[in-house]
């Protein structure tokens, strides 16, 4: 047992007794607002490990990039499909970077998955609702398989033909919501913890997979920090801002471009800033010049001739 002898208050001299020093030096604030009463009252220290960052993105090489892959194939390609691609890129390069924490320990994921969020409306009640589809090895699979699986993923859950995400939907509609913290937390702990497999339950594999990719851009917005959902596990999640005119300096001189800004949340506890650094020079190398880093469009060639 260690017992502490503190100075008493008014005593001339502490050295009389055995003291440990002060930590800093400190006095009491005589006058503290009614406000602030009420913050201290309703907030704890923090303990939130979520760190936030802006990637600003030259957009005209991406932007032409979509133009041609449409023209030459048809595909509905997207800059949501593009960040998803590039994140995953990323992903790859850095390996330490696609972690998640069992038990307060990382574990690194063995593939590269994406989740790109989409907003949908309830069949049910109408109400606006916040879903999304999961896609895996996203780094290896091609633009034309990204594009294809998710429009399938995204038609299902649009549709309401998704089984397992109707069940989901009415269990938490009908739990209370202090409930469905604790089942979320029970969730999560069953399938990272534990690590088990419970897809007979209905919950898919690594349901959140290694990055969230969420378009705000898609809803007018060019700005925005989305937070982290404790039970996805997931550590990074970026959210992508519109494409927009901007003023750029370009060979000294100053010019309109297009600029688009990715907002990342990170979770502190796997990832810092050398990690976002590196996460941020793939990005941006592969949207700024998609052209060298996502290969030949397949069949611009045969199209450009069958216009000719």
């Amino acid at each position: 047992m260690l017992v502490l002898s503190l100075p008493q208050p008014g005593r001339a001299d502490p050295e009389e007794d055995e003291v440990w020093e002060s930590n800093a030096e400190l006095k009491p604030m005589e006058r503290v607002s009614s406000f602030r009463k009420i913050a201290l009252g309703t907030w704890s220290a923090p303990r939130d490990p979520q760190i936030y960052g802006t990637l600003s993105v030259r957009m005209e090489a991406a932007l032409d990039y979509l133009e041609a892959y449409r023209a030459a194939t048809g595909r509905r390609l997207t800059i949501t499909h593009l960040v998803g691609k590039a994140a995953a890129r990323a992903l790859a390069a850095l390996p330490e970077a696609n972690a998640v924490l069992r038990f307060g320990r990382p574990y690194l994921r063995e593939r590269v998955s994406v989740f790109f969020s989409v907003a949908t409306e309830d069949p049910e009640t109408g109400a606006i609702d916040l879903s999304g589809a999961k896609l895996d090895d996203v780094d290896r699979a091609s633009l034309d398989a990204i594009v294809d699986g998710l429009e399938r993923e995204v038609s299902r859950v649009r549709s309401g033909t998704d089984e397992d995400l109707k069940a989901s939907r009415d269990t938490f509609r009908r739990l209370p919501a202090l409930a469905s913290r604790a089942l979320l937390d029970t969730i999560a702990f069953g399938l990272f913890d534990l690590n088990l497999d419970l897809r007979r339950l209905g919950l898919p594999k690594d349901p959140f997979g290694s990055v969230i990719v969420t378009n705000i851009g898609s809803l007018g917005l060019t700005e925005a920090y989305a937070p982290l959902m404790a039970y996805s596990r997931t550590p990074l999640l970026l959210a992508v801002g519109a494409a927009v005119d901007a003023p750029v300096v370009e060979d000294g001189a100053l010019k309109v471009g297009k600029v688009m800004r990715v907002h990342a949340t990170l979770d502190h506890r796997l990832l810092d800033g050398k990690h976002a650094a590196i996460l941020a020079r793939v990005i941006r190398e592969t949207l700024e010049d998609p052209f060298t880093h996502l290969g030949a469009i397949p069949g611009r060639e045969a199209a450009a001739e069958a216009a000719q």
